[in-house]
């Protein structure tokens, strides 16, 4: 069962890009930015009703994602988590909504002149993720899925182990960078950072896995 008085201040993070959409939705001309390129010059207009989107895509899919995987995890893993899992969605959620309410509100101000801010955003998202990994029980929709990490426990541990560390440093010199460098340098810093902790655990979790079957050999 939904514990509302854990799920209400949720649902009200959730709802607030809904609730701004409505409330300047007649400010909003009827074309407006939809991308920017790497300059962050617009690149391409859309009509507002592209908007209506956003908050459902962000901060209400991550939401029902959460709430839904747990019911559908085979393991019933993630509900072992308990209050940890409930911390994980409050963070990615709000995350989300705020993401929403940054999109909504450039749009309507024309204002969006630096690609860094969202690759920023995206840092501070690294973060909070990093933080996390170490506690996520392993399952199949939440955290680093290779056949390795789903296959052996200790794999998944410590793979989530490295990757935490990773990406939550990952994550920092993102946001650095974010602050530091020009719009080009730092998208290219932020590709590579990316790959880099992307690829380094799902390469760390095979060999892993390959020791741990020499060592029963």
């Amino acid at each position: 069962m939904m514990d509302l008085k854990k799920e209400l201040p949720i649902i009200a993070i959730v709802l607030l890009p809904f609730i701004y959409l409505a409330y300047v939705w007649n400010q909003l001309p009827e074309k407006i930015p939809m991308h920017w390129n790497m300059q962050g010059e617009v690149d391409r207009y859309g009509d507002k009703a592209e908007l209506l989107i956003i908050p459902f895509l962000l901060p209400l899919l991550v939401y029902l994602i959460f709430l839904v995987v747990p019911k559908i995890d085979p393991k019933k893993k993630l509900n072992k988590m308990g209050n940890k899992l409930q911390a994980i969605k409050f963070l990615m959620t709000t995350f989300m909504s705020i993401l929403a309410l940054f999109i909504i509100y450039t749009a309507k101000n024309e204002s969006f002149a630096n690609p860094n801010y969202i690759i920023l955003f995206i840092g501070v998202l690294y973060v909070i993720l990093g933080n996390y990994f170490k506690t996520i029980k392993a399952n199949y929709f939440i955290g680093i899925r290779t056949p390795w990490t789903l296959e052996n426990e200790t794999v998944w541990k410590e793979t989530h182990k490295l990757g935490g560390k990773m990406w939550f440093i990952g994550g920092l010199i993102v946001i650095v960078s974010s602050l530091l460098f020009e719009k080009q340098t730092n998208m290219i810093l932020f590709i590579a950072i990316t790959a880099v902790i992307t690829i380094v655990p799902v390469g760390y979790s095979y060999l892993k896995f390959q020791n741990l079957k020499t060592q029963v050999k």
